[in-house]
């Protein structure tokens, strides 16, 4: 069994609510507020955002983009983007489930929507070719989830038949395009959780 990590809220903290609040505390006095701006800034990950996780368009665009189409002040939106990085932070736990699955003996890989920017930063921040054996980020493939053909892309990367891939990811309709195309697959939810999902299928002694 091969398991493949999503990294935005699996691996690295990603709460893109909180992240409006503490960089726009002038717009954002809630985590409600936050979460509805967030809604409007991301896109849920499509439009002009999506379009900027699959490498399609670079960050000095992304940032024109949301702000002529939100009609917010460019400088705030690209303040937005520069502190992303800074968000995307690993998160213990996780880490801590990734070195017992290693230690288990288990090939791991990721399979992540990140803009090129921010692949380069993980790249050069944390250890990734030490947790895991290889990985595919969207904007570096051209490619995002749930689009079929990155799952397809992501076989033939990690060298595997559909039914030897196990994904953990956050977001329900990249767990449903898995399983759509015969992965095995389970919605993370935290660490403790997703430990006791992995023992449940026998993959942790």
């Amino acid at each position: 069994m091969k398991i493949v990590f999503d990294f935005g809220g699996v691996v690295f903290r990603w709460q893109p609510a909180s992240l409006l609040a503490r960089v726009w505390p002038h717009r954002v006095g809630t985590l409600e507020q936050g979460a509805r701006l967030a809604a409007q800034f991301f896109q849920n990950y499509g439009g002009d955002w999506g379009q900027f996780d699959q490498g399609l368009i670079g960050a000095d665009e992304v940032a024109q983009r949301i702000s002529a189409r939100m009609g917010w002040p460019l400088d705030e939106v690209e303040a937005v983007v520069r502190a992303v990085p800074d968000e995307l932070t690993a998160l213990p736990a996780t880490v801590a489930l990734i070195r017992e699955l290693r230690a288990a003996g288990h090939s791991l890989h990721f399979l992540s929507n990140m803009p090129e920017p921010y692949a380069d930063h993980l790249s050069a921040t944390y250890p990734l070719t030490e947790w895991f054996e290889s990985g595919l980020f969207s904007g570096r493939v051209k490619q995002s989830k749930p689009g079929a053909e990155i799952y397809a892309l992501a076989e033939r990367h990690f060298d595997a038949r559909p039914s030897e891939l196990l994904f953990i990811d956050d977001h329900p309709v990249n767990v449903e395009a898995a399983l759509a195309r015969d992965w095995q697959s389970f919605l993370f939810t935290d660490a403790a959780d997703a430990r006791r999902e992995l023992l449940s299928r026998r993959l942790l002694p």
